[in-house]
């Protein structure tokens, strides 16, 4: 059986590199149009929610290969569905669409001057985290399968999501909304894989960690209720802005005494507090605010547990009360192993072995997460810095600056991934404790 399952490996590894080597001339024609498409969007961007011309596009490219399009998918968003010559699997394929409210300072020919309305003030516009770069190299991909279908055993579907970077106060949206909305489904997607430009990852190299990538992030209000007093005479109240200390120092110990760091970290932050109105008054109410970052989810659950009952049994300890609520802001990253390890000898051979390296954990969030909760996916990271560069500018910054010769080799990643994943007869499935 072994014997068997190496002799396939192996066919499969040269067929692949014999069938997709002919795709040379689609890639070296279609990089100066991704590069246009790219200058386009930075120029013209839109905030989330709103990105209404660039899903037009978007469209109007996907129309023109005749692909099969639908739109005002979680407000903006765009999806196209390829059916290759043969049947088989669904692999989807997802970009992230939005911009941010970020003063681009550089000076760039195609800098953004755009403006938009963020929480009801005028602010600035900018493709500041590399969603742009994203679009137009999905747009690419979108462009080569379709002059090869021929070679699609199966459905590509093409996501490109809004409000990656959360949605406005009041509004729902990215990619939760459009799992609501039944995205995944009809054709059902077996397996999903994304791609994040990194202006800190040198232009050529993909970095990649399996399992718990980066954060669910959740948020979280904690409300201390005590008995106010006069500030001089604390033994006649109950102190809230003692026991919200007890409690920040409490929450701490999750962390150091109770989590398995050497399986993936973890962080409990309180960002702001809130109490009092006079220097002589011990108040009757405290309030604190904040985050809360886990790489895998039976740590999550277990931060979660002890969260709440830590907070409520510390204060009734000082003859208080408290309540903690805790939200979900993004799900935890989670790179399918066994499609990590299906899908590494593609990208090693498009991007060359010394090139696709491994990496630790991010405490930052991604909500491509919502799709890999539902699907197995792959997300990984595409250089954008210039060889040689000794001084990069970090995503959300107004200095931000990708270097365009690095949008290749993710139009190439995601062509082979898709073919070979499709080509494959492995299927992964989710791990049991990924929920859905």
């Amino acid at each position: 059986m072994k014997k068997f399952m190496f002799l396939w490996a192996l066919f499969f590894a040269f067929s692949g590199f014999s069938q997709h080597s002919k795709f040379d001339k689609d890639y070296s024609d279609i990089e100066p149009q991704v590069i246009e498409w790219r200058r386009y969007f930075h120029q013209n961007p839109e905030l989330s929610n709103r990105e209404f011309k660039t899903a037009e596009k978007i469209a109007e490219h996907l129309k023109s290969l005749g692909i099969e399009v639908e739109t005002e998918i979680a407000h903006t968003g765009v999806v196209g569905i390829l059916k290759g010559k043969k049947p088989g699997k669904v692999v989807a394929l997802r970009a992230d669409i939005d911009a941010l409210p970020v003063l681009e300072r550089n000076e760039l020919p195609f800098k953004s001057t755009a403006k938009g309305e963020f929480m009801g003030e005028e602010v600035p516009v900018m493709h500041a985290c590399g969603h742009d770069t994203h679009t137009a190299i999905l747009m690419g991909v979108a462009e080569v399968l379709s002059k090869n279908k021929d070679k699609i055993k199966g459905t590509v579907k093409f996501i490109f999501q809004p409000a990656e970077e959360g949605p406005p106060p009041g509004e729902e949206g990215g990619a939760l909304l459009m799992v609501k909305e039944g995205v995944l489904k009809n054709p059902d997607v077996d397996a999903i894989f994304g791609l994040h430009i990194n202006s800190q990852t040198p232009v050529g190299v993909i970095r990649y960690k399996s399992g718990g990538t980066m954060a669910a992030a959740q948020s979280f209000t904690i409300k201390v209720k005590g008995k106010q007093s006069h500030g001089s005479q604390p033994w006649s109240g109950v102190d809230p802005i003692l026991i919200s200390a007890k409690i920040i120092d409490g929450l701490q110990t999750i962390i150091s005494r109770e989590t398995n760091l050497t399986n993936e970290a973890a962080v409990i932050t309180v960002g702001k507090i809130t109490s009092g109105v006079r220097f002589n008054i011990i108040p009757e109410s405290a309030e604190m605010i904040g985050t809360i970052r886990t790489l895998d989810y039976d740590m999550k659950d277990h931060i979660n547990k002890r969260m709440k009952e830590m907070v409520a049994t510390i204060a009734k300890a000082y003859g208080g009360e408290a309540t903690c609520e805790i939200n979900d802001a993004t799900d935890i990253t989670f790179n399918n192993p066994e499609l990590v390890e299906q899908m590494l000898p593609t990208l090693k051979r498009v991007a060359g072995d010394e090139n696709i390296v491994t990496q630790k954990a991010i405490t930052g969030a991604e909500d491509f997460s919502y799709f890999q909760r539902e699907v197995p996916g792959f997300f990984f990271f595409l250089g954008g810095m210039t060889p040689g560069n000794t001084e990069s500018f970090p995503h959300h910054t107004p200095d931000f600056l990708i270097d365009d010769s690095g949008l290749i080799l993710g139009v190439k990643a995601l062509t082979e991934m898709s073919l070979d994943y499709l080509n494959s007869p492995k299927t992964p499935t989710l791990p049991a404790n990924v929920k859905g």
